[in-house]
């Protein structure tokens, strides 16, 4: 098997890498979530995103991010997990046609409906190398798109 060369999708991707901090309002009102990420290459053709932080109620949260691109499927594909939950979801997506914004689309546990999946949509916006900012929205009984968290996280010093 030769190995793979990246293509202009897995640069993209390499925009994400370098040490990250957040702080980003929790879904409880007047909770916050505040931690950091450290996102890396593996072979230029994908990224892992690992973060630390607390959750609203002062436990420790761990999670980790992975996003390549499958230049067969013609799509972004990535996973996440996190130490709050034994769920693992699992990504697929494009992205925009300005070529700053990859959003990807999953199917989770719902946060409103105990016992139920929902349809998540989570978007990465890259405005510069110093500047993202990161949404997550669920599709709501009406059919439409409802944005639930947005964190801008910040180049760590």
């Amino acid at each position: 098997m030769k190995s793979a060369k990246p293509q202009k999708e897995h640069e993209w991707l390499q925009r994400l890498v370098g040490e990250w901090s957040y702080e980003a309002p929790g879904m409880e009102p007047g909770s916050k979530h505040v931690g950091t990420e450290t996102v890396r290459s593996v072979g230029g053709l994908w990224v892992i995103a690992e973060g630390h932080g607390h959750m609203p109620d002062g436990s420790p949260s761990v999670t980790m991010l992975t996003l390549g691109y499958d230049p067969q499927k013609k799509r972004f594909v990535g996973t996440w997990l996190g130490s709050m939950m034994t769920y693992l979801w699992v990504y697929e997506g494009s992205l925009d046609s300005s070529g700053s914004v990859l959003t990807m689309e999953t199917e989770g546990p719902s946060c409103t409906k105990e016992g139920e999946m929902a349809r998540y949509k989570e978007a990465i916006e890259i405005k510069s190398d110093q500047e993202r900012v990161f949404t997550s929205s669920c599709l709501g009984d009406d059919g439409q798109w409802h944005q639930f968290m947005s964190v801008i996280p910040t180049p760590a010093d």
